[in-house]
């Protein structure tokens, strides 16, 4: 049996995970399977796997570190395995309490960095005004962000939506990681950035086509919005943290600032987990010290 591909499968097929996730798993156990070759002498069959002990791991996860791994990077590889063996564990009745106790490096958790209210209000305002875009184009990416930081898409939904999408609806129907599907409501001044693109773009959107188009009318590129996020800081001294993503960090942190719930910031999201959300308290548990350091008497 070939167990990486059905490992791979079951993650895609059963599981639904995202393409690029399917990869990620995909690249770090191809390296692990190809250790295992060499350090067995021979393909890493089942009954193989069923025999590895904890020291085996420990000397793959010493080789990666010494081609340079950081702690972060060492952690994700021995996350791959442990989720290997739980699926060996589910589907193949084998079990391995050794590879299941194996702890990694702890993580120093890395916290989003949003942009600030006053700088996506400047990013918005740049774009809109920016001289050397054609007023379709500048139209287009103030859409494309007002959507990132307005409704807290991912850059691939935003690009995702198609002109069946115009007139902007107020509640907006997303396609997120995984294929899970969220309601967003979108506030006016999205609805109307996405409506003033529409009306003025060159290229006739149908509903089954791109929403967003590039300069010769093809399906408009991640890498054309990041450039233009790159364009914009440079412009207005942002750091470098202020990409395209750092705007739908902004949309959760400036949401739970103002007092939302984090449950709804989860679902406006599309967080699967809670825990995934509840990084934004920690951001604005950060800006308050800030502030309070900043502004009391005694500080």
């Amino acid at each position: 049996m070939d167990v990486l591909p059905a490992f791979l499968s079951h993650l895609g097929n059963e599981r639904r995970m995202a393409v690029k996730t399917v990869e990620a798993y995909g690249s770090d156990l191809a390296i692990f399977f190809g250790f295992l070759r060499g350090h067995l002498g021979a393909e890493p069959t089942l009954k193989a796997l069923a025999r590895l002990k904890a020291r085996d791991i420990r000397a793959y996860l010493a080789a990666r570190r010494r081609d340079g791994l950081s702690d972060a990077s060492i952690a994700r590889l021995l996350s791959s395995i442990k989720a290997l063996y739980r699926w060996l564990g589910r589907a193949h009745g084998i079990e391995n309490a050794e590879i299941g106790y194996l702890q990694g490096p702890r993580r120093t958790p890395r916290l989003p960095r949003p942009v600030s209210i006053e700088a996506a209000k400047d990013i918005l305002h740049e774009a809109e005004t920016e001289p050397d875009a054609e007023p379709w184009v500048a139209a287009r990416d103030v859409a494309v962000l007002s959507l990132l930081y307005g409704g807290g898409l991912r850059i691939s939904e935003a690009l995702g939506l198609t002109g069946a999408h115009v007139p902007a609806p107020e509640r907006l129907r997303v396609t997120g990681k995984g294929g899970k599907v969220r309601i967003v409501p979108l506030i006016a001044p999205v609805r109307e950035a996405i409506d003033d693109y529409a009306r003025i773009c060159p290229y006739a959107l149908t509903r089954s086509g791109a929403l967003f188009r590039g300069v010769k009318g093809g399906p408009l590129s991640p890498r054309i919005i990041q450039a233009r996020m790159q364009m914009l800081r440079g412009i207005l001294g942002l750091p470098e943290t202020a990409t395209p993503h750092a705007l739908r960090h902004a949309f959760a942190t400036h949401l739970l600032g103002n007092g939302a719930d984090l449950r709804a910031i989860q679902t406006l999201l599309g967080h699967a987990s809670l825990s995934t959300t509840q990084v934004y308290t920690a951001v604005d548990s950060s800006r308050l010290r800030e502030v309070h350091a900043a502004a009391h008497p005694r500080a």
